[in-house]
């Protein structure tokens, strides 16, 4: 991780009260982080303190651009569609996490398109999602019958750290990734991406559309999920490319 916090200015010979401030501001961007999208009230239970100091340590990370406040319906426990202030991390913000491995792997890629060509990088994306398409494919073949198979893939990209929750709209589903261990990467080479929401619509059965993406400097990787029946619960190897 960078040897920088987040809201803190920098400056040398702190009091140890601003040191301790700019570790719980750490903490609490840590917890949007893995979490995704949170509200005042989720951020105060998870790290155990009061909405006022949550508050308090929001508003430097806000004046910071480290994290930006939108709103966000609320289906359950607030009532039908009732709106919920959340907190997200900038893009300002998640660069704080971003380690040096992630600029090893940009490298590495960036020598094999060179070498190999831009298909390359696209044959290297489909590799590398091989087998968590194959873990999927079982996760959602096995869901429970009152889980959609967007939520069950949501369940399996939410072990593999991406945060993903599913919200329902007029005309299907909304399939969203809260967090992208792989957001730096893929802002430079989008085939990542690309391959990404492919493997997603083979799951699914239908044709799903990317709406938005971290990697883009979005706030939340969305993707549309149209109300189609699946017409296919089985894949074979050679439906995967």
């Amino acid at each position: 991780m960078k040897n920088q916090q987040l809201g803190a200015s920098g400056a040398a010979g702190v009091p140890q009260s601003v040191e301790t401030d700019a570790s719980t501001r750490q903490r609490v961007a840590s917890s949007i982080l893995e979490h995704g999208p949170s509200t005042a009230a989720e951020l105060a239970e998870r790290l155990g303190l009061t909405p006022a100091a949550i508050r308090r340590h929001l508003d430097v990370l806000l004046a910071a651009g480290h994290v930006e406040a939108s709103e966000r319906r609320i289906y359950r426990n607030r009532g039908r569609g009732r709106p919920a202030k959340v907190f997200v991390l900038t893009d300002a913000g998640r660069s704080v996490f971003y380690t040096a491995y992630d600029d090893l792997a940009i490298e590495a890629l960036e020598f094999l398109a060179a070498s190999a060509g831009p298909e390359a990088v696209t044959l290297f994306a489909e590799s590398r999602m091989a087998d968590s398409e194959q873990r999927y494919h079982e996760r959602i073949a096995h869901a429970a019958p009152d889980t959609t198979p967007a939520q069950a893939l949501a369940g399996a990209l939410s072990e593999d750290g991406y945060v993903a929750s599913t919200l329902p709209s007029a005309i299907g589903e909304q399939l969203c990734q809260h967090h992208c261990p792989v957001a730096h990467v893929a802002a430079r080479f989008p085939q990542i991406c690309d391959v990404e929401t492919a493997v997603f619509s083979r799951l699914l059965g239908v044709h799903v559309q990317r709406l938005a993406t971290i990697a883009h400097g979005d706030g939340i990787c969305t993707t549309h999920v149209p109300n189609v029946r699946r017409t296919t619960t089985d894949m074979t190897t050679s439906e995967r490319p």
